[in-house]
């Protein structure tokens, strides 16, 4: 979706993805460190619960009106984010700037994945820590969430083959039930990945 569609999908009032994290999150949150990068951070749910923890954390996504939503949320739970509207297929996050990035349902098209993964990597300080959630390709025909493209689902392979210098701490494909809002609701196929950068 361009961020116009995405614009369009977060104005309404609900939070459509709830205003709860990512079970995956929740359960690996204590393996991060700030600062924190959030990917594709939209109404601002991970970064919210992330600052909770007592966390420094920057939202990026192309969504203006889903990163306001993601500062009120911020607001009504007590805690500071910084957000950044910014396009991923442009975006360059600053080298060894992270000591953690999170990448939730951030479905993007290979070719984008391609140029943004590698900058990923190298935003990450020594021993710094990816953690990864996206639909799988088993996900395509399902009704519970997630982009209806084969490109933009992911895999084992796909992540083997396009984090090579991050050390798997977790890469599995599972079956999970997922409740987060009305968009992400039911049995789903997940790819979990936590990967470790060397040093």
């Amino acid at each position: 979706m361009s961020d116009i569609d995405w614009n369009q999908r977060y104005a309404d009032e609900a939070f459509i993805y709830g205003s709860e994290p990512n079970a995956f999150l929740v359960e690996h949150s204590a393996r991060l460190a700030g600062p924190v990068l959030s990917l594709a951070e939209g109404e601002g749910r991970n970064a919210v619960f992330l600052a909770t923890l007592g966390l420094q954390v920057h939202g990026v996504d192309g969504s203006s009106v889903g990163l306001a939503k993601a500062q009120r949320l911020a607001d009504a739970k007590g805690v500071v984010i910084q957000t950044e509207v910014a396009d991923l297929a442009a975006y360059q996050p600053a080298p060894s700037s992270y000591r953690s990035v999170i990448s939730i349902s951030a479905h993007l098209p290979s070719s984008i994945r391609r140029r943004l993964y590698p900058l990923i990597e190298r935003c990450l300080m020594p021993g710094g820590i990816l953690l990864l959630e996206a639909y799988s390709e088993q996900q395509l025909h399902r009704n519970t969430g997630g982009p209806k493209d084969a490109d933009k689902l992911m895999s084992v392979s796909k992540i083997q083959r396009e984090f090579q210098h991050l050390e798997p701490v977790v890469l599995q494909e599972i079956e999970r039930e997922v409740c987060e809002g009305t968009h992400h609701t039911g049995l789903a196929s997940v790819v979990q990945f936590i990967g470790r950068k060397p040093g």
